[in-house]
């Protein structure tokens, strides 16, 4: 299955493809809008957007936007959000490729961290470690006690996130209450 699957950043004449996918893998809306608007948000930029392909069909996203520590630019750090796979697609592995391209891509920029808040169980199988707020880094918004492990962390390099603690400031776009509930 995983070498029938090509990924490759995706340029604005991708625009629709990444819709199809946020939408089909969501089942609604929401997602594909926050896409759309963190692609316009210059306080998101760099960003880095996957498409994972199957033959020609798009059928994985996967955006990482720019983020800061208490709105420092240093160290280089990003928010992965959201990660989409089109529902006949998922559980083949598709998802996990995308996060470990995304991943490498950004050790290769300099990137030191990528912030996610998602589902517990997923995450930590591809390095992202739990509880991110225990360890220092406050999410954007506060995250209810019984869903403190879902807000991570993978440190791209390890002494920053033993060296620096804070506040994570995300691209306006996503600094909205209702993106940070479960």
């Amino acid at each position: 299955m995983k070498d029938d699957i090509h990924i490759r950043e995706a340029k604005e004449s991708d625009f629709d493809d990444v819709m199809h996918v946020e939408k089909e893998a969501f089942g609604y809306e929401k997602e594909a809008i926050l896409v759309s608007e963190l692609l316009e948000d210059k306080s998101a930029a760099p960003v880095l957007s996957l498409l994972a392909f199957k033959n020609d069909e798009a059928v994985g996203h996967i955006l990482f936007t720019k983020a800061t520590l208490n709105g420092k630019t240093s160290p280089l750090i990003y928010l992965l959000a959201p990660l989409a796979v089109k529902p006949q697609h998922q559980k083949k592995g598709i998802g996990g490729m995308l996060i470990n391209e995304g991943l490498e891509k950004l050790r290769k920029i300099g990137a030191e961290m990528v912030f996610v808040l998602g589902h517990e169980s997923y995450y930590p199988k591809y390095g992202f470690k739990q509880d991110a707020g225990s360890m220092g880094f406050d999410a954007p918004y506060p995250i209810p006690k019984e869903h403190a492990g879902a807000w991570m962390v993978y440190p791209l390099n390890p002494e920053s996130s033993d060296k620096v603690k804070g506040k994570v400031i995300c691209a306006d776009a996503l600094n909205k209450p209702e993106h940070w509930r479960e």
